[in-house]
């Protein structure tokens, strides 16, 4: 039976952000006969987060991990708003955006999460955090820019300064920028900048854990340990970052640490609205859903994906881990539950399979622990597995044959040519 509504049109399913959970709702539905369905995003592109520290640092191009919605949803049924959420009113069933009102019959936000600064003001305004394509491309233009100042000083200690490099945070994107960073100190930089053969300057990751990738298994703690050592990263464990201005980073043991780079990954909030209420919101300002995604306390609202807290799974009673795989199955049980409710079929609580985590680090040490850590791969069965689940995941063959290539030249050479400073706006000299 098809869904409608009291006036005889079909109901409509609004999705706010087409990030890993969002987008697969859409792909879900976008055959369906029963709801008109709208997505709304900031952007008029999807892109694979995982994905964002090699365009960061140049190892790939924007374009590789990025794809146009309108051009992903052409001849579907499905339309496209690209727009940012101002507020919703519940009892109206209204979504305000900046360029206009939206009217839904459901309502499902997968607007993911923001850097959390921890409340360090300097930390915020100072260092530089990766969470968006615009992230990456800054902070690649930032790390050109501070070479080509350290290749032109001639004061030791502030060329040093100027090559010293803090990642703080110890999950996936720390420990993958720290090795990627490595692995241009190692084998690139002495090719494009001879006169910093010799200069001095260290790659440092920090973590207030006692291990890296922490949620994964001993294992891996020790291997990645061991891989950033190699590559001639220094780790530092059990250490917080609480300052960062004028070039030093404070740790709250009062240690320092003078570098002009704090690259922060050390944390992530959920994003809110105006019009969601506070009983609505639990850790981190996740939304608190019940076990099918519906929003605590509001009608014909769900939450999927980071944005989201579900304390109903007894194997995950303080919530799902804000990961892709947990977005990715919410989107897909979402969907299957909106097609059951417009055929009168019952709808199935979400239950999350993990099938495990991964990371790389460097150009060839991968780490992989399968079926919750009974399996554990490293060497050149890991990278394979990691290479292999990162180009499946990305959402086109032309981001998969693009990303390919980058990184077949990249293994092969060492090497890659996209260490280019792109400026934005009219009369950018910065």
């Amino acid at each position: 039976m098809t869904s409608i509504t009291s006036n005889g049109d079909k109901k409509k399913i609004v999705i706010v952000g087409g990030g890993f959970a969002g987008l697969n709702v859409a792909e879900q539905l976008y055959k369906n006969k029963h709801y008109d369905v709208t997505l709304v995003d900031k952007n008029n592109y999807n892109y694979f987060t995982p994905l964002l520290y090699q365009v960061a640092t140049s190892f790939l191009e924007p374009s590789s991990i990025s794809y146009p919605f309108r051009k992903l949803f052409r001849d579907k049924r499905l339309s496209f708003r690209m727009a940012a959420v101002v507020k919703v009113d519940p009892k109206a069933k209204i979504l305000y955006l900046t360029d206009g009102e939206l009217p839904y019959d459901y309502l499902v936000f997968a607007a993911g999460a923001s850097t959390n600064f921890y409340g360090i003001e300097s930390v915020k305004q100072n260092a530089i955090s990766l969470k968006e394509i615009d992230d990456a491309l800054y902070m690649r233009n930032s790390l050109i820019k501070t070479m080509e100042k350290a290749a032109i000083t001639t004061d030791t200690l502030e060329r040093q300064k100027l090559l010293t490099i803090v990642v703080a945070g110890g999950g996936p994107t720390g420990v993958e920028v720290a090795g990627m960073l490595a692995e241009m100190k190692n084998y690139i930089l002495k090719k494009d900048y001879p006169e910093l053969i010799n200069a001095r300057g260290k790659i440092y990751i920090v973590d207030g854990g006692p291990n890296l990738l922490a949620p994964m298994s001993e294992k891996t703690h020790k291997e990645t340990r061991q891989a950033l050592i190699d590559l001639g990263v220094e780790v530092k464990l059990n250490a917080h970052v609480n300052d960062f201005s004028n070039g030093v980073v404070t740790f709250a043991n009062g240690e320092t640490l003078e570098a002009k780079t704090l690259i922060w990954a050390a944390g992530i909030i959920a994003n809110t609205f105006e019009g969601i209420p506070a009983t609505s919101l639990g850790i981190g300002r996740r939304m608190i859903t019940d076990e099918y995604n519906r929003v605590k306390d509001l009608e014909d609202i769900y939450a999927i994906g980071d944005i989201s807290i579900q304390m109903t799974d007894p194997v995950y009673p303080k919530g799902h881990p804000q990961l892709a795989q947990v977005a990715i199955q919410m989107g897909r049980n979402t969907a299957k539950n909106f097609m059951a409710m417009a055929k009168g079929k019952n709808i199935k609580p979400f239950k999350y399979f993990d099938r495990g985590d991964m990371a790389i680090v460097g150009r060839h040490n991968a780490v992989v622990d399968l079926f919750k850590h009974k399996v554990h791969l490293s060497g050149f069965a890991a990278l394979f597995v990691w290479l292999f689940i990162h180009l499946i995941s990305l959402v086109n063959y032309n981001n998969k044959i693009k990303t390919l290539y980058n990184w077949a030249v990249a293994f092969l050479t060492r090497d890659q040519a996209l260490r280019m400073i792109f400026r934005g706006g009219k009369n950018n000299t910065d």
